[in-house]
């Protein structure tokens, strides 16, 4: 991973001051911001504005193929050694639903994972961070060169920062 970029960290002790930085660093044309929170919450995650995650199509994916190594495997596995029970067709798909279920979510939840780790790993950026940001304070990190030090300070301050240093 690279270095960490300069620019400013701040710190906020209320949601309300966060999400209005937020919005007002987006309303300047800062796109590029890493916000850190100790829990979601819901009205940051409106100011950010980031999309659904892609995640939930690894979830879809492992899940059909899931359900569809369920079926194929015990309909497989039945016509390679064929028991006939109560004169009923050997491969029979109404007693696999349960197989097939639980592959479902066998390989619905190691696609999720598989998905959660690539993503990150992927997505990833560095950026300035402080340990208060897992406890009380939510914290903004705006990556910007020595000529926009000044304006984006005054408009975390002007926001309600507790705090706003220069991270080099």
């Amino acid at each position: 991973m690279s270095a960490v970029p300069a620019g400013m960290l701040a710190a906020f002790a209320h949601v309300d001051a966060a999400a209005d930085a937020i919005r007002a660093l987006k309303e300047t044309g800062h796109r590029d911001f890493t916000v850190y929170t100790p829990v979601p919450n819901h009205e940051i995650a409106e100011a950010v504005g980031h999309s659904v995650s892609p995640v939930r199509r690894w979830t879809l994916l492992g899940g059909l193929t899931g359900v569809a190594l369920g079926f194929l495997m015990s309909m497989w596995m039945s016509l390679d050694y064929p028991l006939i029970v109560g004169g009923k067709p050997i491969p029979s798909w109404i007693p696999y639903v349960v197989i097939a279920f639980e592959l479902t979510i066998l390989c619905g939840a190691g696609a999720t994972i598989i998905g959660l780790i690539f993503h990150a790993w992927r997505d990833r950026r560095p950026a300035a961070y402080d340990p208060r940001f897992t406890d009380d304070h939510i914290g903004i990190f705006v990556p910007c060169g020595p000529h926009q030090r000044s304006a984006v300070e005054q408009l975390l301050q002007t926001a309600g920062a507790t705090e706003v240093r220069v991270e080099a």
